[in-house]
């Protein structure tokens, strides 16, 4: 496993660095200019001056060298810098935002914490609800509960989370007001007064996200286990005369769960596309949002790094998708 761990870390550089490449090329080729904000006013030689200064007068495949250096040795350099008060990146450059100057990486520290609570209260919500409901439903297949739950995931599936985050916020923010229908990311949790006001926050949000992923992991879990229900070794159990609850729970559950792990590590970089809109739906700051709008403003660095962070995210968890796989699976060999 340490073997296979290792040669898929070697395998991911020139994985990453090529889809570095072509991020960074698409964007180039992308319609658009920096200075299409810039007034009227200005003069054409400050605007030429002002390229420059960016760096937009330099060769792309320089301009490429710069951003990846900056991204995987300047930027980890600061956080070490930060983490423990040394100063290995003194006059080092770093990946600066076109639209407000600051650098990337601290407007993402900023705004990542608000992300990471919507999606991961979401992510464990939708864990909680979706693996008992397709347990039952296996075990009660063609059931009322399975029909109703089949029901309800067609239409999690069905229905985008843009369409699904403005009907929410016209039933429970607009008509019945149980809920803010924007996010207030300047909340301080300070007491229990503002402990169920961030709760009644999240709540619209977070259902949007988790209805999408329970659909889908509720539907793996109930075909996972209908898989598993009828193999010699549950027959084998029960002839035993081991409790249907163990069969169920302790040998069909434990088999049947290999194949989800695999799937809810893999839903964590998708989980994070679907909160750019449901960001924009209720007003989250975060990092989805960043992305909107540096996409609006043609903030080319921050467009740039926050795409191969979620490029990065694709391939962290498929290797841990494979690894978990290989240590669930004792059938599975890498070595």
């Amino acid at each position: 496993m340490l073997t296979f761990t290792i040669r898929r870390l070697l395998f991911a550089i020139p994985t990453l660095l090529f889809i570095a490449l072509v991020i960074f090329l698409l964007l180039e080729l992308a319609p658009g200019d920096p200075m299409a904000n810039v007034p009227l006013t200005v003069p054409p030689e400050i605007k030429e001056q002002m390229r420059q200064a960016l760096g937009l007068g330099e060769p792309v495949h320089i301009r490429f060298w710069k951003w990846i250096v900056q991204f995987f040795w300047g930027e980890p350099l600061n956080v070490f810098d930060y983490l423990f008060d040394t100063n290995f990146a003194d006059g080092r450059l770093r990946i600066i935002s076109w639209q407000n100057r600051a650098p990337v990486f601290i407007t993402i520290a900023e705004r990542i914490p608000q992300t990471l609570w919507v999606v991961g209260t979401a992510y464990l919500v939708a864990i909680a609800i979706a693996i008992p409901v397709g347990i039952y439903s296996a075990y009660r297949q063609y059931s009322a509960f399975d029909q109703v739950g089949t029901f309800v995931t067609m239409i999690g599936f069905s229905v985008p989370p843009f369409f699904s985050g403005v009907l929410v916020i016209i039933i429970f923010a607009v008509q019945l007001r149980w809920f803010p229908s924007i996010y207030d990311t300047r909340l301080v949790v300070d007491s229990w007064e503002s402990f169920g006001m961030q709760v009644r926050q999240m709540f619209l949000p977070v259902m949007v996200l988790a209805l999408q992923i329970t659909s889908q992991l509720s539907r793996f879990m109930r075909a996972s286990m209908l898989d598993n229900l009828n193999q010699d070794y549950v027959r084998t159990a029960r002839a035993k005369g081991l409790r249907e609850k163990t069969v169920v729970l302790v040998h069909v559950l434990r088999n049947s769960m290999i194949p989800v792990v695999t799937v809810i590590a893999l839903g964590v970089p998708a989980i994070f596309g679907g909160a750019i809109i449901t960001e924009q739906v209720f007003k989250v700051n975060g990092i989805g949002q960043l992305l909107i709008t540096a996409i609006q403003a043609n903030d080319l660095p921050m467009v740039q790094t926050l795409t191969f962070i979620f490029a990065v995210l694709i391939v962290l968890f498929n290797l841990i998708a494979d690894v978990l796989y290989g240590i669930l699976d004792p059938r599975i060999r890498y070595d």
